[in-house]
């Protein structure tokens, strides 16, 4: 799908993989509009954009009255990435706020299809994957599509959700014909991301000299951690290649164990006389998510690019070069499991809205 001067909306589109997929649209031509309340995205994060009159911003909270229907209105393609979310604390203390994404997905697809959206893509998870696939890090799995069917297990209240959206948008394209795709996401990371993210929690905790260095679980944990980059060219390749409502994994098979990613983040800052201390207590999540990517290539001739030693790289050096020690220092235990409030640039916000 050429995307020159095609009418998207991006939701949730100043958050981490929101305004990396906004910067991507507006280097190829779209016309974009981005709604985000900044529940957790950062105003600074498309701030430039706005300045420079590339995109239109609407500061607003889609589940008050009438903020749907103006969002969309006059779109082709809405890529849906708006959501209550975080990293694993944040999933598993705040299970309430999760369910709020039932309520805000079906209220964004019934808009796209009373509006005649051309496209839909959803930013789902694996956290729609069975737990009960996912519990013994010594085995080799690698997760693929067709492996969410009856018996759900989803992950928490938050991957309950996503598999409702996923299931509600294949029946909008079943019912009504509506174009979608929903790309489930494996463990993005990189620059702009949170500190109630795994990867970007390590760097925190290395930049701050964390001494003993924390680790929640027994860091056997084994993830794919992907990075933003791959996830944003995936996400529009799906865009232009999917048509059909399914869901498609976007990870890398890359298989990574916790403790192992912590030695490589101490490694690489120079940190490694701090004492690792593991947690069981805390919360850790499926013991062992790595996605099956070989669909993505098939239908989308995507791969991921970026190794994670090399994203890992780039990400400590957009940490270590953004903040302030102090200010993470005295800050960081609720950043681990809160979202971020926007600070220092809502009044920009308001006074720069164009929609």
């Amino acid at each position: 799908m050429d995307m020159w001067s095609k009418r998207v909306l991006v939701t949730g589109g100043a958050s981490f993989i929101g305004s990396h997929i906004t910067d991507a649209l507006v280097e190829r031509g779209a016309i974009v509009r981005v709604v985000d309340n900044l529940s957790s995205g950062r105003f600074e994060n498309i701030a430039e954009h706005v300045r420079q009159k590339r995109i239109a911003f609407m500061h607003e909270d889609l589940l008050d009255p009438g903020v749907v229907e103006r969002a969309v209105d006059g779109m082709e393609i809405v890529i849906h990435l708006a959501a209550d979310h975080g990293g694993r604390g944040y999933l598993d203390l705040h299970q309430a706020a999760c369910a709020t994404n039932l309520v805000l997905d079906g209220l964004v697809f019934k808009a796209c299809h009373i509006a005649d959206v051309q496209k839909v893509v959803y930013a789902s998870s694996g956290c729609v994957y069975p737990n009960f696939l996912q519990t013994d890090p010594s085995e080799v799995v690698y997760l693929s599509e067709d492996l969410v069917v009856p018996p759900f297990d989803a992950d928490n209240m938050y991957g309950w959700a996503k598999l409702m959206g996923e299931m509600t948008l294949r029946a909008y394209h079943e019912d009504y014909g509506l174009k979608s795709v929903s790309c489930r996401y494996f463990t993005a990371y990189g620059a702009r991301e949170h500190e109630n993210h795994a990867v970007v929690a390590m760097i925190a905790r290395s930049f701050v000299d964390q001494d003993p260095f924390v680790v929640w679980g027994d860091g056997e944990q084994v993830r794919n951690w992907t990075h933003v980059s791959d996830i944003v060219e995936g996400t529009l390749l799906a865009a232009e290649r999917v048509d059909d409502g399914s869901a498609i994994n976007l990870g890398t098979m890359e298989r990574t164990r916790v403790i192992d990613a912590v030695r490589e983040v101490l490694q690489h800052t120079g940190k490694e006389h701090l004492q690792i201390e593991l947690h069981p207590e805390m919360p850790t999540g499926p013991l062992n998510r790595v996605a099956d990517n070989s669909l993505a290539r098939t239908k989308l001739g995507w791969a991921p690019k970026v190794k994670f030693s090399d994203g890992l790289c780039d990400t400590i050096n957009w940490y270590y070069s953004s903040n302030d020690r102090d200010h993470v220092a005295a800050t960081l235990d609720g950043l681990l499991t809160e979202r971020s409030i926007a600070q220092g640039s809502l009044a920009e916000a308001n006074t720069s809205r164009r929609h």
